[in-house]
Formats: structure tokens, C-alpha cells, sequence
């Protein structure tokens, strides 16, 4: 049979209550008195019920995470960054894979508003389908405009589009193809495609995009990708605006008998550490995945707490370009 509060509290000898606030870490309690009712917690294995706590409280310390798909190296680092750091501050989170889908988005939301989390972290596609502003309910967006409330971290992704453009502009690429997502969603990782754009037309040149309707399929990416060399032969430097996209367009490369970079510069962009592990060779533009995830937190933390007089719509953390041999 599970240990109860009152079994603690006639070992330690002092009233339940008492242990209740050592607990909760309410009220004074004597040093002395609080090493005596850990004892006899640790003695008879007895774990405080979280749900009961949180009911006491007030809060659920349960942070959760609406994420496309952790298997993507972004998502996945910046998912165990969220993590570290939510156990840092005493919270646990509740992680949620979408994969995009409205239906799923939905369910989840639905079963983390039941588990009366204290705020939500969204790295989703479906602003508008969702009304995230309507819960009364802490939530920060990384990389998705979700509502005109709901503040936005991420990087800053127009500069990453105008390093990663112009450095293949100055490689001396004629022909320089982009490879991104589909275009209608609106989100700040539009704005590298946007900068891509203006490098190309203020150098005279027209834009080549290339979009990938399924962007975690493999086959949607080669697809697209032998597209290209079909319609564009002669194309000569890359701007892929993921790394997974990037890693596609090599392996592609190498199947057609095209040497990276003696005959196509190629640029990717998040430079997680998966990809520089696997692929160090791979010349990225790296988001600060770590401090995205600290500022996501620190900003959700505010609104949990009511805090919000200094927090911004929007933030855009630096970019640096890791240049490896690829471009």
C-alpha cells in the first residue's frame, strides 16, 4: 500500500499539515523539522501527488510544446534546450508532435488545456486555425506568427537569407537556385526567401525558387530537386533554406555527377549539431538554437507570472554564417 501524508507525518512526529507547508514550501519550518519530515519521506518512499499539489497551488508547473516533428535536427535540439531548461526552473513539459496537421494540433491543445498546463511554447504552421489567444493562457510562438498577441522569437532570418545570397553572389554563381517550403505560409522564416530575393534583384538577376511541398519527405525533396537539374542545368550555387534541404541537394548532386563546390556552391541554414556532426563539410547559416529556447522561456515565464510590461512582439536573435567547404 502507497505511504499517505499522514504516515509521514507519524514518523516525522509532527501534524500532517506541517508536512503539507514543508512541501509546498509555505510558512516558516524550522530547519530541524524539515529534515525530519524529508527523512521520513525518504524512508518510506513517499512522493508527493503533483495533481493535489498543483490544485494548492494554483499551478501545474507543466510546461507544454507544440512542435512539427522532433526528428527534424532544428526541432530536436531546440526541443532538448526547452527541456533542459524548463528543469532548471522547475518545470516539466508535456511534448506534443504535430507534423503540421490542424487535426492533430487541435487534439493536442484540447489535452493540454485538460492537464491545466501553465503555458505553452508553439513551433506550429496553423496561425488562425487555432485560437491560442483565446484560452487565457501563457503562449510564446518560435518561428510562427500565431496571432498579433502572441509574441515571436526566432532568428533573424532575413539577415541569414542576405549573408547566405550574397556570399554565393561573391563565390561568383550565376545561376542561383533557392529551395524552400511553400510560400503562402506566413511566417518569419519567409523573410530568408524575401532576402534572397531582394540580393537577387538588386544584382540584376531574377529569383529561381524552388518549393517543397512535404518538407520532412525525403521523396517530395528529390523530386523537386531533380526538377531542378532538368530545368536549370546549369545552375551553380544553392541557397537551401533548412540543411536537411541542403543535405538532399548534395546527395542529388552527386547522383547527376556534379561536383559541391568545384561546379555548385551550396548554403543551408540552422547549423544544429547534428548537421555539423554528420556533415561538417556543410557551409550553413546557425541559428542560436540555445538562446532562442532560453528567450522563448524567459518570455512565457513573464505572461505565466503577469509580467509582460517590457517583453517584446517580436524578437530576432544574431545569425553567423559557419563556413565549411561546400560554398
Amino acid at each position: 500500500m502507497k505511504p499517505k501524508i499522514e504516515d509521514v507525518a507519524k514518523l516525522a512526529g509532527v501534524s500532517p499539515t506541517t508536512v503539507s507547508r514543508v512541501m509546498n514550501n509555505r510558512g516558516y519550518i524550522s530547519d530541524e523539522t524539515r529534515e525530519k519530515v524529508q527523512n521520513a519521506m525518504n524512508e518510506l518512499n513517499y512522493f508527493p501527488n503533483d495533481v493535489a499539489r498543483s490544485l494548492f497551488n494554483k499551478r501545474s508547473n507543466i510546461i507544454g510544446l507544440i512542435l512539427p516533428t522532433t526528428s527534424n535536427p532544428f526541432f530536436g535540439e531546440l526541443t532538448f534546450h526547452l527541456e533542459n531548461i524548463c528543469a532548471e526552473m522547475g518545470y516539466k513539459v508535456l511534448l506534443c508532435n504535430s507534423l503540421n496537421a490542424i487535426d492533430k494540433e487541435e487534439k493536442y491543445l484540447e489535452m493540454l488545456l485538460r492537464n491545466q498546463v501553465d503555458g505553452i511554447i508553439v513551433g506550429t504552421h496553423n496561425r488562425g486555425i487555432l485560437d491560442y489567444h483565446k484560452q487565457n493562457l501563457a503562449v510564446v510562438a518560435i518561428d510562427r506568427y500565431l496571432s498579433e498577441t502572441i509574441p515571436v522569437v526566432g532568428s533573424d532570418n532575413y539577415e541569414g537569407g542576405t549573408m547566405a545570397a550574397e556570399l554565393l553572389m561573391s563565390g561568383g554563381c550565376q545561376c542561383i537556385v533557392l529551395i524552400d517550403g511553400i510560400g503562402e505560409l506566413e511566417t518569419p522564416a519567409r523573410l530568408r526567401r524575401k532576402a534572397y530575393s531582394d540580393v537577387m534583384k538588386r544584382n540584376g538577376r531574377a529569383p529561381i525558387i524552388y518549393e517543397i511541398p512535404e518538407v520532412f519527405d525525403r521523396q517530395s525533396q528529390q523530386e523537386v530537386i531533380s526538377r531542378i537539374f532538368s530545368e536549370h542545368p546549369d545552375v551553380d550555387g544553392v541557397f537551401a533554406t533548412n540543411d536537411l534541404f541542403a543535405a538532399s541537394f548534395i546527395n542529388e548532386a552527386k547522383r547527376h555527377g556534379k561536383e559541391v563546390p568545384g561546379e555548385i556552391k551550396v548554403i543551408g541554414y540552422d547549423g544544429t549539431e547534428t548537421a555539423q556532426t554528420l556533415m561538417p563539410e556543410l557551409t550553413t547559416i546557425k541559428q542560436p538554437i540555445a538562446r532562442i529556447a532560453r528567450t522563448a522561456i524567459d518570455i512565457l515565464v513573464k505572461k505565466i507570472e503577469g509580467d509582460m510590461k517590457e517583453s517584446p512582439q517580436e524578437t530576432r536573435l544574431p545569425v553567423k554564417i559557419v563556413k565549411g567547404t561546400t560554398a
